[in-house]
């Protein structure tokens, strides 16, 4: 399946490159001493929003404003950082934007998104049930809404595999957390385009397995709950469209728990210097479960944000396990 070309590829990078410049990726030794293979870790924590997610919203906006249907308004939900993006790409755009987030959410995370322009909206148990309730209110204003998961945002965040396989050759094997898809759906978008042969693993919460048993299944399966403290990866609905295109380009799925997780986010910290929220290390942790079979390969990660609140990175660095 092929989502985009490398024409369209470019532009987007055209498009993201006026707010996120290329991002590092480094093999850190201390990493690799632990692992006992050689890790590069792609730095998607070091954006404009701390996310991978800030590359997304910039295309998909833009590329409405080429269309001629740039709306009055936009509307989307999120857990915090597709939310961040949208914001930016609105403020850009003139636009206003309703940000529906669930109840609970993080409030580092809010305040971030209405930092960058947006109106916040707080309804709902979890994710799935917010992003009815925007559907619905957005109809209600008139605004535009604005999905976790689309075509343009795949295009925007396909920017930092391209940036990954351009600069680091001889790749074995990437690990990817998976929320809505976006991330891993662009890694092999990217890999098909460029014909490599790397492996690429998709990472999901014990706790929020819906793409794993989606995966497993080959159809979209439901799950009641999704109580992880990593909140990129609190999908209980998968929608079928990413889930054909991992379930194609996709070499597996991995499950780790929520202690594996915060091990993941301390051994971040302590090898690398940097904050890496759960679903950011999450990747870290599959390739820790797995490294008896990656000996002499190189493999890589992408820490797809650092946006993790200040009390649960406390209690991860005192060597404990958040609570959900």
């Amino acid at each position: 399946m092929t989502l985009f070309t490398f024409d369209e590829l470019h532009d987007a990078n055209a498009i993201v490159r006026s707010l996120v410049l290329p991002t590092p990726a480094f093999a850190w030794p201390l990493l690799a001493r632990r692992v006992g293979v050689e890790v590069v870790v792609k730095h998607e924590n070091h954006t404009p929003t701390g996310s991978f997610k800030a590359r997304g919203g910039i295309v998909y906006v833009e590329l409405l404003r080429r269309g001629g249907q740039l709306p009055s308004g936009l509307v989307t939900a999120t857990r915090g950082n597709h939310g961040q993006s949208v914001a930016i790409a609105a403020k850009r755009a003139g636009i206003p934007v309703l940000i529906v987030v669930p109840e609970g959410n993080s409030p580092e995370k809010n305040a971030a998104m209405e930092g960058f322009g947006g109106e916040l909206m707080i309804a709902g148990k979890d994710f799935d049930e917010a992003r009815v309730v925007a559907g619905q209110v957005g109809e209600e204003r008139g605004f535009h809404f604005v999905p976790s998961f689309h075509r343009s945002l795949v295009m925007g965040v396909a920017t930092y595999a391209y940036e990954l396989f351009a600069n680091w050759t001889n790749i074995a094997r990437v690990y990817v957390p998976i929320g809505m898809g976006s991330g891993i759906c662009s890694l092999i978008a990217v890999r098909d385009l460029l014909g490599l042969k790397t492996e690429i693993i998709g990472v999901v919460a014990e706790n929020a397995p819906a793409f794993a048993l989606s995966f497993d299944a080959g159809y979209p399966i439901s799950t009641n709950n999704a109580n992880t403290f990593a909140d990129g990866l609190a999908c209980r609905q998968p929608q079928a469209e990413p889930l054909e295109i991992i379930r194609k380009g996709a070499a597996d799925i991995v499950r780790v728990s929520e202690t594996e997780i915060a091990e993941a986010v301390r051994f971040i910290y302590t090898d690398t210097h940097n904050v890496a929220e759960g679903s950011g290390a999450a990747p870290l942790a599959a390739l820790l479960k797995q490294r008896s079979s990656l000996k002499g390969k190189r493999v890589a990660f992408i820490l797809t944000g650092g946006n993790i609140d200040m009390p649960i990175l406390s209690h991860i660095l005192r060597g404990e396990t958040p609570q959900t």
